[in-house]
């Protein structure tokens, strides 16, 4: 363990070095004239950014018009801030319904990356699933299609393949979560062609460095982040205590940011994908993306800044 350990650390300063010319990283530069801070899909080169937003819990919100209507609000202030990547899946309940009802609402939605998943067991399924989400969020082409959780990847990747052989689909990944499968996910990336991957990594979450975001980095994946925040667990462990004074040198002015920063800081890390219900905590975690990042040294001071409370 120690050995992957410095060899993932040897990785991160290779690909840190690597992408200085791109991403600000603690330079003088950066801090005179900070830009929205956006990574390449390597596939492509296309350039998204950095944070993005997920919908697990947080748009499946039904047929409530008062909440449709707040997360359109929530939709809004996304892309008035610049943002690019929205994350769904036919597992988040009524998500994709209700991200197709804001989509409809808004004037605005320059640069949108729209990714989903299928997440079913069965082929056939699988095809049904891919046309339900054109229709509930109401595009003709989708920027990204995921198999979730791994789940009959083979053949799913198989679909995927197909529809985007078709012009219908622009990117196909995979993903899992809460660290599990990584074995899979790693033996999957290394033997198929495949434009996406996503998996947990947070300052507490952080098994991704060992073999995933290395191997992304090695074949040329990009790397979508869930759960940086545990989904609320970290933001709600931290409340209350106090910021590093020195965070305050990376634009960081709450535990979401500083959150956010440790994650988005990896370079082998393409977009994170946080969820918020709520106007304020969207500009919050947009906000990231206008500041600079910590290099290697203080994302180690981050994270036993963290470990010491």
């Amino acid at each position: 363990m120690y050995l992957m350990k410095q060899q993932s650390r040897r990785t991160f300063i290779k690909l840190a070095a690597a992408s200085s010319a791109l991403f600000a990283t603690g330079t003088t530069k950066a801090l005179a004239t900070p830009t929205l801070l956006r990574r390449p899909i390597p596939k492509s080169g296309e350039l998204i950014p950095a944070i993005g937003m997920g919908t697990w819990v947080t748009f499946n919100v039904g047929d409530n018009i008062s909440l449709r209507d707040q997360r359109t609000d929530v939709l809004k202030t996304f892309f008035d801030l610049g943002g690019g990547m929205i994350d769904s899946s036919p597992m988040y309940g009524s998500a994709e319904d209700v991200m197709g009802y804001s989509l409809a609402k808004l004037s605005n939605t320059q640069g949108m990356l729209s990714a989903t998943k299928i997440w079913t067991s069965s082929k056939d399924e699988g095809r049904s699933q891919i046309n339900d989400s054109f229709r509930l969020w109401g595009l003709k082409k989708f920027d990204l299609f995921q198999v979730h959780k791994l789940l009959n990847w083979e053949e799913h990747l198989d679909t995927l393949r197909e529809r985007r052989a078709a012009g219908q689909i622009r990117y196909i990944g995979i993903t899992t979560s809460h660290g599990s499968r990584h074995s899979e996910m790693a033996r999957t990336m290394e033997t198929q062609d495949i434009d996406f991957v996503q998996f947990t990594y947070n300052v507490e979450d952080r098994d991704a460095e060992d073999r995933l975001l290395p191997l992304a980095a090695d074949k040329g994946i990009a790397v979508i982040i869930n759960r940086p925040f545990q989904r609320g667990t970290l933001t709600n462990r931290f409340e209350g205590k106090p910021l590093p004074t020195w965070a305050s040198e990376y634009g960081i002015t709450s535990w979401a940011q500083y959150l956010l920063k440790f994650v988005v800081s990896h370079p082998a890390v393409t977009c994170a994908i946080p969820a918020t219900s709520k106007v304020e905590h969207m500009k919050e975690n947009m906000n990231v993306l206008q500041t600079r990042l910590p290099d290697i040294k203080d994302r180690q001071r981050m994270l036993d800044y963290v470990q010491s409370l």
